[in-house]
Formats: structure tokens, C-alpha cells, sequence
């Protein structure tokens, strides 16, 4: 039976795992919706990123997150026909830094903290990372970015980029690593691809859709080792283990 405590160390999506970037992203986007006079929903909305996102991720993989989530903005101006006003997209570009944390992320961080290397593999850029990090208020081991990859997750680069540089840096090989994500589409499914164990946090377990993430093509291929619904949960989980259960 696969536990918690057989792994030593946790790599972690950042965005829609630790902190909260559907509250975040609809905190900007719905104020723009309501200017342009675009009538759709909180669930239409995320999901019109989630798509435009996951593109310009594929189409242009050297560019920097701020300067990214900007062409996801026009694509949304486009998509919606309205123009956009001055500066508009900049300031969407510039957000990642307002989106809010989990409220358990900080307390659960630290206690996981004591038992694991804390690694970060997120698709945003060092300096939009580190305004997040400041809220998480818990030191990482390793922070590996898109920035310094070239490329956005799922391109299996990341990963094996990844699995580089814990290895050289913190002496960590795969079969001690459990990756632990929100997005099936951005983690499960390629990490699992790659021979890593996986966690998925399932921050959306009772709301209808798939949100800001597109779903993943075969959902068999995104079947997890451990589910949890926060981050919360995966530390009871991780107790139980110490205790010896199974659940």
C-alpha cells in the first residue's frame, strides 16, 4: 500500500493548487466583462481563459507569464468583440501577484515543511512567483518556473527539467518525488506520463466544470496515486500515514 511516507519530497504546482487563481483571475475579469458590457458567467469566463490560456501557452512557450496573460486578454477582446481600452492588458499581465492564497496553503505548507523538500514547478515567471511566495511564507527548496525552462506544462520538458535539477541540486531521485496539482490537464497527466506518483487537489470537487484549466483529454490517463479536496486534507492524510492507517 503506497503512503504519504514513502516519498521525501513534494513538488508542487503553485497556481490553482496553493494559491487561489479562479477567485484571482475572476477579481480582474469580471470588472473588465462588466465595462465592456459582456454578459457571461463566472463558469464561462474561467473557462474562455482556461482555453485562451492553454494556447497562447502551446503557441508561444518563450514568452514571459505577464506578457502572456496580456495576449490572453486580447484573445478574450476577440473572442467577445470589444476593444480594448489603454493599458488594459498590461494590467491583467501584472495580476498574478493580487491573486489570493488558499486560506490553508500557509499553515499546511509549514507543517508539510518538516517532513518533505518543498519544490515548486509552476508555469508563471521567477518575479510573478515571488510576490506569491510572499503570501505562501514558507521557503522552498527549489523553485523551477517556466521562465527557466522555455516552456509552459504539459510540455514534458518541464518535468524532466525538473527531475534535473532536484537531482543535482537536492540529491532527489523520481521515485522519491510525489507531484502534488490542481490541473489534470497542466500536471497529472504529464507527470504520470513521465513515471512520477501524483496527488491531485481537487479544489473544485463539487462544483460543475473544469474552471480556468481545460479538461484533460483521456481521463483515464489523469488517474492519481492519492486525491485530496485541500491542502488541508492532504496533511490529515499524511498523519494518518504516520499513525499507520490506511485511510
Amino acid at each position: 500500500m503506497l503512503r504519504l511516507t514513502d516519498f521525501s519530497t513534494l513538488t508542487f504546482d503553485c497556481y490553482g493548487t496553493l494559491i487561489d487563481w479562479e477567485r484571482g483571475i475572476l477579481a480582474e475579469l469580471k470588472p473588465w466583462a462588466q465595462k465592456h458590457r459582456i454578459a457571461v458567467d463566472d463558469g464561462a469566463l474561467l473557462e474562455a481563459f482556461g482555453q485562451a490560456e492553454a494556447s497562447c501557452e502551446a503557441e508561444t512557450p518563450s514568452k514571459l507569464y505577464p506578457e502572456l496573460l496580456g495576449d490572453v486578454l486580447r484573445r478574450l477582446a476577440t473572442r467577445w468583440q470589444v476593444t480594448l481600452g489603454a493599458g488594459e492588458a498590461e494590467n491583467f499581465g501584472g495580476s498574478v501577484g493580487r491573486w489570493p492564497v488558499f486560506a490553508d496553503s500557509p499553515a499546511s505548507l509549514q507543517y508539510l515543511k518538516r517532513y518533505f523538500k518543498l519544490v515548486i514547478l509552476s508555469n508563471v515567471d521567477r518575479a510573478s512567483f515571488a510576490l506569491s511566495n510572499e503570501k505562501l511564507g514558507v521557503p522552498f527548496d527549489r523553485v523551477v518556473t517556466a521562465q527557466d525552462v522555455g516552456s509552459y506544462k504539459p510540455n514534458p520538458r518541464n518535468f524532466e527539467y525538473m527531475l534535473g535539477d532536484v537531482e543535482r541540486s537536492l540529491g532527489v531521485k523520481k521515485a522519491e518525488i510525489l507531484h502534488t496539482a490542481q490541473s489534470l490537464f497542466h500536471d497529472i497527466v504529464p507527470a504520470k506520463a513521465i513515471g512520477l506518483r501524483t496527488m491531485w487537489i481537487d479544489r473544485r470537487r463539487g462544483v460543475e466544470g473544469w474552471g480556468a484549466t481545460p479538461a484533460p483529454k483521456d481521463r483515464a490517463a489523469a488517474k492519481p496515486d492519492f486525491e485530496a479536496s485541500s491542502l488541508a486534507d492532504l496533511v490529515s492524510l499524511h498523519q494518518a500515514h504516520l499513525r499507520g492507517e490506511t485511510a
